[in-house]
């Protein structure tokens, strides 16, 4: 009988250590609670945000490198975007980003391509450089009328 107990106690110790595990790599792969935030954050004024969201993913050269904290439309109708980028990425003074759809009616992501300059931007700095979304419906309609004159 002492046997048994002393398996059950041990084979519970595993499990509840198993759960402890899991639940800390669920916490830290899905950066909830602010355990998994980690890097440092800039942001970048938009004229359409194009269905970006809390959470979209924000890559350079195919990589993963950040994701995107907020997003909030401010005073003069733009979308601004706090994007979180990871430490030891260095995004250059001149970068460029744009809103881009992964494959044809994927999500949309923010793509980062560096510049030229060899300075790199600090935290809380904004990227100068956007290029929303481009708005497929805008384009099929001019399409259409324009040719109905």
């Amino acid at each position: 009988m002492q046997q048994y107990r002393k398996v059950e106690m041990t084979v519970g110790v595993f499990v509840f250590l198993g759960l402890v595990a899991i639940a800390w790599l669920a916490l830290k792969v899905g950066q909830v609670g602010g355990i998994g935030e980690s890097g440092y954050t800039l942001t970048a004024d938009f004229d359409d945000a194009g269905g970006v969201r809390k959470g979209s993913d924000i890559m350079m050269a195919g990589v993963i490198i950040g994701r995107v904290d907020a997003v909030s439309l401010t005073d003069n109708d733009h979308a601004t975007m706090i994007l979180r980028i990871h430490e030891g990425v260095a995004i250059t003074e001149d970068a460029f980003a744009s809103v881009r759809t992964k494959g044809i009616i994927g999500d949309r992501y923010i793509r980062i391509t560096q510049g030229m300059e060899d300075d790199a931007l600090v935290a809380g700095s904004e990227i100068e450089e956007t290029e929303s979304a481009i708005n497929i419906e805008d384009l099929i309609s001019k399409y259409i009328f324009s040719g109905k004159e």
